[in-house]
């Protein structure tokens, strides 16, 4: 089982985010834009863009993007939910805040779950892809009764422990602060970025798109970011998770590598152990932007996932 190939892949998918700014995707359809009455102040690591109306959603992009990356799926989703769409500050070309929290994650976590109070939105479904994905499991181990369903796009619960099923948070820190402070100090050339962009992206288009929201982003906040999912575990904090979560993975993009779809499946499995009423399902055709490479699968995943009855009703 090459499960090892795997690890690399994912986590230098993440990586590469990271290094990867901020041309946004040409929005595939007129979308119904909500007015809704919003306090920017009160959650400064992010910006929000509602669309639609109907039963809440939040969307939480990965690493470097902004929420333009959810453009397909909002399009899909506006005419039966209140899309709130999730910008983190200084990803994709957006300000940074004026203050960079240090941890920012548990930051932006916790002004997320004021957000969600304040708007009195009634158990959102949250939708999160790479980081977003970590947001979506983050937020809901901290306050279960507040969220909804959960579709999680290519993401784990401890982004460590995919090179090392052993690591912890105390052995990772010194490695974390290293590729902190290296990352801090700038962005690598859009010349040498759009090339590693393609191991995540199949469409050429895309992947220039990707590599220049890495490019426009706010090189501390994305240090601070990767810092954040290094340094934090949510492998047993997952147990406190009382939704219906769906996981959704790629592992097409990995099988050059030597990976299976049964090795994918096992990393995917382990990770979640602790969450044994996820649904884990691996994509045929996608890389790690399921939302770009194999958007008719994912939307009919998601589909599927909240309209059954025992989720519809959460």
């Amino acid at each position: 089982m090459k499960t090892a190939a795997f690890a690399r892949r994912l986590s230098l998918s993440l990586l590469l985010l990271s290094a990867a700014g901020a041309t946004q995707a040409a929005t595939p359809a007129v979308l119904m834009h909500t007015v809704i009455v919003d306090n920017p102040a009160q959650h400064p690591t992010f910006t929000v863009r509602v669309v639609g109306k109907g039963q809440p959603m939040l969307l939480i992009p990965g690493l470097t993007c902004p929420g333009a990356v959810w453009d397909e799926a909002v399009a899909h989703y506006q005419k039966q939910y209140q899309c709130h769409i999730i910008t983190l500050a200084g990803f994709g070309g957006s300000a940074p805040a004026a203050t960079l929290a240090d941890p920012l994650l548990p930051a932006v976590r916790d002004q997320l779950l004021a957000y969600i109070k304040t708007q009195k939105l009634n158990k959102p479904v949250v939708m999160g892809h790479s980081l977003g994905g970590f947001m979506a499991l983050a937020l809901s181990t901290a306050q279960p009764d507040a969220i909804g369903p959960l579709v999680i796009l290519d993401s784990l619960p401890y982004l460590a422990a995919v090179q090392n099923p052993t690591a912890t948070v105390e052995t990772v820190k010194p490695m974390a602060e290293q590729t902190r402070q290296q990352m801090k100090k700038g962005q690598m050339p859009m010349a040498a970025r759009r090339p590693m962009v393609a191991g995540m992206v199949t469409d050429t288009a895309r992947q220039t798109q990707v590599a220049r929201w890495g490019v426009a982003s706010d090189a501390p906040t994305v240090a601070q970011a990767m810092y954040d999912m290094y340094t934090m575990d949510l492998r047993n904090d997952i147990s406190r998770i009382k939704q219906p979560v769906l996981v959704l993975g790629a592992w097409a993009a990995y099988a050059q590598y030597g990976s299976t779809k049964e090795s994918t499946r096992a990393v995917f499995t382990q990770q979640y152990a602790k969450l044994p009423q996820a649904r884990i399902e691996l994509s045929e055709a996608g890389r790690h932007f399921l939302m770009y490479d194999d958007t008719a699968w994912f939307l009919a995943q998601s589909d599927a996932f909240l309209k059954q009855p025992a989720v519809a009703k959460k």
